[in-house]
């Protein structure tokens, strides 16, 4: 017979309830439990510094300028479609930010820096899940390198951008962070539009998977509105959170599982959709369209010609594109996720990518496309 650590009578359950653990009703499918430092150790440890907290700030509020039309550049998310390798994401870093200095009076590039990535059934869910690549899930070591590279990326000038997946993993990285972006797979979801509606930085709500624009619509306007709900802080607390709404969310069009979104028609549409709902602010001004996942069926060299058909279309002076987001890496492709020694340096474990010759080629065709939506507009 199994021995119970907790009381074994009804009185002995009532007062020793607080400190008492019934086996047989709690963590039956737990395996372990590995306490990990609150998330003030962390910010203790790698902390930003004041020149990155001036980049920080600057970056949100310039994103919210283009977001509502106070900056004619374009909005670039442009990176890894998730970092598995910190030396690699630090060589592109470094290579993104040359480019950056040449074209930053036309294009506002902000460096993907993705460290969860939600899966469709199960695999490789990240550095912070599992940093190397290896099975052994490592957490507290994943979390300590997402925090260094996004400290690596902002000490080279440049903003950065995240998918907010797990709830609590903002109090770890969210003081690092210049945009943010909630997935298809969780645009309708309660708790991020909760967790949407505290953050200090915009955030880019994704079409659901099924295409509906409707539903990334309705995110927006709920994460503009204040919330209560649990959450924990600094010191890894348990707390009540009461949010003030976050009025700079915004759609990203990211295609479907029936096909691409990124054409002329469904812009308009997804901008008609927006003015008819009750969503207020730079959401009704513009969207990004995201080139890869359903616009471009995950292929790297479909990728670059959706970018350069945009690129021709923002140099016609098509209203309503107000950033692009790619994936792109050193390497093109993709490969299966293994550990750091078996892999190819540079290239994608998760999805594809436009490798960095046809990126930076792409990143100058749509800096001229601004130059030329610029002398459309006089």
């Amino acid at each position: 017979m199994e021995q119970r650590r907790g009381p074994g009578n009804g009185e002995d359950r009532q007062s020793l309830g607080e400190r008492a653990v019934f086996p047989e009703t709690v963590d039956v499918n737990i395996r372990q439990l590995d306490p990990i430092p609150a998330p003030r150790t962390f910010l203790k440890e790698l902390p930003l510094t004041d020149q990155m907290c001036d980049l920080v700030l600057r970056s949100r509020q310039e994103i919210r300028d283009v977001l509502h039309g106070r900056d004619d550049r374009l909005l670039v998310i442009v990176g890894p479609c998730s970092i598995h390798d910190t030396q690699a994401a630090h060589e592109y870093a470094q290579r993104l930010a040359a480019v950056n200095e040449r074209v930053k009076d036309r294009l506002l590039i902000v460096m993907r820096t993705y460290f969860e990535k939600p899966r469709t059934t199960v695999g490789w869910k990240g550095l912070i899940n599992d940093p190397d690549l290896d099975g052994r899930f490592n957490i507290r070591k994943g979390m300590w390198m997402a925090r260094k590279v996004l400290t690596d990326v902002l000490t080279m000038g440049l903003p950065t951008a995240i998918e907010w997946l797990d709830p609590i993993t903002p109090q770890y990285l969210c003081d690092l962070i210049c945009w943010g972006a909630i997935g298809a797979r969780n645009t309708e979801s309660q708790v991020h539009r909760e967790l949407a509606s505290g953050f200090s930085m915009p955030i880019g709500f994704k079409n659901s998977t099924d295409g509906s624009v409707k539903a990334a619509c309705d995110s927006c306007y709920a994460a503009s509105a204040e919330h209560h709900f649990l959450s924990i802080n600094l010191d890894g607390k348990v707390i009540s959170a009461e949010t003030k709404g976050n009025p700079d969310c915004h759609i990203v069009l990211r295609g479907s599982s029936s096909g691409p979104n990124y054409d002329r028609e469904s812009v308009a549409q997804a901008l008609e959709d927006l003015r008819a709902s009750k969503l207020t602010g730079p959401g009704v001004e513009g969207l990004v369209i995201d080139a890869a996942h359903g616009n471009c069926g995950k292929d790297e060299v479909r990728e670059a010609k959706v970018l350069q058909e945009l690129a021709g279309r923002i140099a016609q002076g098509e209203r309503g594109i107000l950033g692009v987001m790619f994936e792109s890496f050193l390497v093109g492709g993709h490969q299966a996720p293994a550990p750091l020694d078996q892999l190819v340096y540079g290239q994608s474990v998760t999805d594809s990518c436009v490798p960095w010759e046809s990126t930076e080629e792409i990143l100058g065709t749509l800096a001229e496309a601004v130059t030329a939506r610029r002398q459309l507009a006089g």
